[in-house]
């Protein structure tokens, strides 16, 4: 125990938050992987009190700046840290007391900056608590599912209350990191000794919750919390950059699933560019739906070399590309159905489908370029031939879907041209009583690809 208190002295002396936090990790540390369970050993449950107020209060406290106030708060956690460590260091943990455990040290630590004035550089505490919150929430429902699937008996009743509280403690755990968000940006103190500086780290997991529950609604709630204090937080750029670009990574993420995609693009394409180049794994899920705003957005697709570094990325989206370019139809519906279970995982699957319509804006270009050009009168430069018969649009698509051997009627390929001119994805107009289409001159009938 002389090693947690030590470090607990170390960080009071400098006002090391990091170093404050590591004294309270439920994982060892890589130098020290005995820590747990010496730290658990060190004591027993009649003692642990008075040895953790020693530590504390009389060695720890000789030179640290605390009050005593805040000393006793500080016992009171690391009692119910070391209560949450007999669970976790036990040879077959249950999740679920290792869950009621630990929320007893993150509500401890809760309560030392509600009443006993823990300061604002020691939010890093806070950290640690909300985040192995949610991990052991996640193991014990877990835990409670494969416990439920071992006595399942079928029947009726089953069927009934089968699906409820599948995520009980991850729900509770989620109103716990909720306090949490609460006690940061409810601080007045001045913003140099506030805890408003943990606000974004607190959103973060928050937003990690309830995505995980699949309550993304209830993220909106907290962006509107942030809009109303944000003329008392620090400006954003203060903040630590992993907790900007997690932030924005997420908010680019709610904005795309409510297909606000010019907002969505703009929050995704700043995390990507703060993002560190070497966290491939975090850049990898910005581009998982940076990628779709670019196509729905600029209409632009990846190039080889940004999807090389990530091959999951270049399985899914390297052979949606290919048939976009080509203006195949039937391989892009192919392409979709094979990466379907991935897209529907990951939100994206309906974004992904109005790229067809860029697919067939690819197809009827060909159309339009291979219709050559108008007869050139003598000194101007050639036109080309804007005026192309429907029959023409009809026979394109039929092989662009591979669908020759069905009946492709005119009015359905006029209806698909109309939608076109509507999206902006051409520029003209039809004339049925002449069954054609005549199209913008000047490089302006497939507005974006110079033709």
């Amino acid at each position: 125990m002389d090693i947690v208190f030590r470090d607990f002295k170390q960080a009071q002396l400098i006002g090391s938050g990091p170093l404050l936090s590591t004294t309270i990790t439920p994982i060892a540390p890589p130098d020290d992987p005995d820590r747990l369970q010496n730290f658990y050993g060190g004591s027993s449950s009649f003692s642990i009190q008075s040895d953790v107020r020693y530590g504390i209060l009389h060695h720890a406290n000789t030179e640290a700046r605390f009050s005593k106030s805040e000393g006793y708060a500080w016992v009171e956690v690391y009692v119910a840290y070391w209560k949450a460590i007999g669970e976790i260091t036990a040879i077959n943990p249950d999740w679920t007391k290792v869950y009621e455990a630990w929320k007893d040290v993150a509500n401890t630590i809760i309560r030392g900056y509600s009443s006993a004035g823990f300061q604002a550089w020691t939010v890093p505490c806070l950290y640690v608590a909300g985040r192995y919150l949610r991990v052991f929430a996640i193991k014990a429902d877990d835990s409670a599912r494969d416990k439920g699937a071992a006595t399942y008996i079928g029947g009726f009743q089953d069927d009934v209350v089968g699906g409820l509280g599948k995520n009980e403690k991850l729900e509770d755990a989620a109103r716990v990191i909720n306090r949490m968000f609460t006690l940061c940006i409810s601080d007045r103190a001045p913003l140099e000794e506030s805890r408003k500086w943990g606000l974004y780290y607190t959103t973060n997991l928050l937003f990690k919750t309830y995505f995980k529950l699949n309550s993304i609604g209830l993220s909106k709630n907290i962006l509107r919390a942030l809009q109303a204090s944000k003329i008392d937080m620090p400006p954003m750029e203060a903040y630590p950059k992993s907790h900007i670009v997690t932030f924005k990574y997420y908010v680019g993420v709610i904005l795309f699933l409510e297909e606000d995609y010019v907002k969505a693009e703009e929050n995704l394409t700043g995390a990507w560019q703060m993002c560190h180049r070497d966290a491939r794994r975090n850049r990898e899920l910005i581009l998982t739906y940076l990628i779709p705003c670019h196509l729905l957005t600029t209409h632009t697709l990846p190039t080889t070399d940004l999807l090389t570094p990530y091959p999951r990325l270049q399985t899914l989206f390297s052979p949606l590309g290919s048939c976009i370019r080509r203006g195949d139809l039937a391989g892009f519906d192919a392409a979709l159905a094979a990466g379907e279970d991935e897209f529907v995982k990951r939100r994206i699957y309906l974004t992904l489908e109005r790229g067809r319509d860029i697919a067939l804006r690819n197809l009827l270009r060909k159309v339009f370029l291979a219709g050559g050009f108008e007869d050139a009168t003598e000194g101007a430069a050639p036109l080309r031939k804007t005026r192309i018969p429907v029959e023409e649009f009809t026979a394109a698509i039929r092989l662009g879907s591979k669908t020759e051997d069905e009946r492709l009627e005119n009015d359905e390929v006029e209806c698909l041209l109309a939608n076109m001119i509507y999206k902006n994805l051409m520029k003209g107009y039809i004339a049925r009583d002449r069954g054609t289409v005549v199209l913008s001159k000047g490089g302006q009938a497939f507005p974006g690809t110079g033709i």
